[in-house]
């Protein structure tokens, strides 16, 4: 089972999707998407960066945050 990870490229604004295997250190690259393109995932994963990023984060709105950017995602291939 995979794990879909995501965050934004600011310099393209651009979501990055990547997958890795639970428990495994590699990551593959899925796709680039441009804000544009979908601008609904941009900022559910720029809300996440946020989050991240906070001084003192979160973890329960974190992982809440995530699975709104994987249902965003999921909604978009189908």
């Amino acid at each position: 089972m995979s794990t879909l990870l995501f965050a934004i490229d600011p310099a393209s604004r651009e979501v990055i999707v990547s997958e890795s295997a639970k428990g495994s250190l590699k990551i593959q690259f899925i796709e680039r998407i441009a804000e544009a393109e979908d601008p609904l995932l941009y900022q559910a994963v720029n809300t996440l960066t946020l989050i991240a990023k906070a001084p003192q984060p979160d973890a329960a709105l974190f992982k809440a945050m995530d699975k709104v950017c994987q249902m965003v995602y999921g909604k978009r291939k189908g």
